[in-house]
């Protein structure tokens, strides 16, 4: 590990990635404590704190504890990924923006765009909601309100704010994506959750010492998140190899005659993180209206979409596993995938290849992109009902371990090739620092071939 460190540090463009990512995590982190006007913030964070296990639980981990602090970044960036999901979907329906996703660079800037619009209008509607609905219902534990002075000066002051803050940690996102390491929005999330972990550490030892929780429970706790790390990243590791053949290949300048084997890998889990975020992302929104509507119907509709909740738990399975092929049809097309073998003088052995070649990859990446949303939804949906039923504490959930785990495997893994490739640029040159010389013939020789 160590050395792996080093290695990043000595390269100056990796270097300088990996830093501003941190430098731009660190201005989020900051201003999650910067403090929105006109709420009694003390008495915000106790409510909180006593309804840890409800939807407003859930959304302060997302957020990073900004909730509590009614913060500026409450909205945070679920704003942002509520837009690419409306877009993305209008994408697939509308023709017209259809046309445009594909029209290279400039198209997929044009979408950019329309997502951002799209993100200052449904941050505005989310904050003049938050702010009318839960917070000015919300009452302290003595009883008073925790909104200081309510009205519409009130809601439009701080609907404002929330919107610019949400807009701002928009920003800070698609510059960590676009200059930095990883996918901006997901360690955005990421880092949020993570900073959750020393005050659920110290909660968890001063319940132990109260005698509110036993050693057993803390053990099984941390068996259970040891048991769920594994089976996460082993999953997120796993491929199905599908063998390709090369009757003739052409690199460079040289044509390379007989079969040449190699392989297609799809992932069980080609989507990544995004079906839980999503789906989250989709939950949240009406799950905390409904708390503070008095209607008895709708009071036991809310109740229902509680965490842990029958309800909440089938729409979310649900919705994990409407994301998780939506999101692989959005990513991979077995069409173009077949057309660029058939370009490439490949095929699979036993298949035609063209039209048979697509059905038969289509075919495969359906049944693992069910397994994987079945495993997604099962990572998400366990800790919560273990939680409910048996009374033992599980911090973050299955969604906030598979968020942290599955992007800090992604960030790795955008971090060591961007080890290769500029190790690869300096085979012959200074500019692979920490290569050793047995490494350094090896990359030749692959290079070579």
């Amino acid at each position: 590990m160590t050395r792996w460190i080093s290695t990043v540090w000595r390269m100056p463009d990796l270097r300088s990635r990996v830093l501003f990512t941190l430098g731009m995590l660190a201005i989020f982190r900051l201003g999650v404590h910067i403090p929105a006007p006109g709420v009694d913030r003390e008495a915000l964070a106790r409510t909180i704190e006593q309804n840890s296990q409800s939807m407003f639980g859930l959304y302060n981990m997302f957020s990073g504890g900004a909730l509590a602090n009614f913060s500026i970044f409450v909205l945070g960036i679920m704003p942002y990924i509520t837009a690419s999901i409306i877009v993305q979907i209008l994408t697939v329906a509308i023709p017209s923006l259809e046309r445009i996703s594909k029209e290279g660079q400039q198209g997929k800037g044009r979408i950019t765009q329309y997502t951002r619009y799209a993100t200052i209008g449904i941050a505005l509607v989310q904050g003049v909601l938050m702010v009318a609905i839960p917070l000015e219902s919300m009452k302290s534990d003595l009883g008073t309100s925790i909104v200081l002075d309510p009205g519409w000066t009130f809601r439009m002051i701080t609907a404002i704010t929330l919107t610019a803050g949400s807009c701002f940690v928009m920003w800070i996102g698609e510059q960590i994506t676009e200059r930095g390491i990883g996918n901006g929005s997901s360690l955005i999330i990421t880092a949020g959750i993570v900073s959750r972990l020393p005050s659920a550490v110290q909660n968890s030892i001063l319940k132990l010492q109260n005698g509110e929780n036993n050693l057993l429970e803390l053990t099984i706790v941390v068996l259970a998140m040891v048991v769920v790390v594994g089976l996460i990243v082993w999953i997120e590791r796993a491929q199905r190899r599908i063998p390709i053949q090369y009757a003739k290949r052409v690199v460079g300048r040289k044509v390379y005659n007989g079969a040449q084997s190699s392989h297609l890998p799809l992932k069980i889990n080609t989507a990544g993180v995004i079906p839980p975020i999503f789906a989250s992302s989709v939950l949240m929104a009406p799950a905390t209206v409904l708390t503070f509507t008095k209607a008895p119907l709708v009071a036991a509709i809310a109740s229902a979409l509680q965490p842990g909740a029958w309800l909440y738990n089938y729409a979310e399975a649900g919705l994990i596993v409407f994301f998780a092929y939506f999101y692989t049809a959005m990513v991979f097309n077995p069409v173009d995938v077949a057309d660029n073998l058939k370009k490439h003088g490949g095929y699979i052995p036993g298949i035609r290849p063209g039209k048979q070649t697509a059905e038969y990859i289509d075919h495969i990446l359906t049944r693992l992109t069910g397994v994987g949303a079945l495993y997604m939804a099962a990572v998400c949906i366990l800790p919560l009902i273990i939680t409910k039923y048996y009374g033992v504490p599980f911090a973050f959930g299955g969604t906030g371990l598979l968020i942290v785990v599955n992007v800090s495997l992604d960030t790795v893994a955008q971090i060591e090739a961007q080890m290769l490739t500029q190790h690869y640029d300096g085979i012959n040159g200074p500019q692979a620092p920490g290569m050793s010389g047995g490494r350094r013939r090896i990359l030749a020789n692959a290079a070579q071939i």
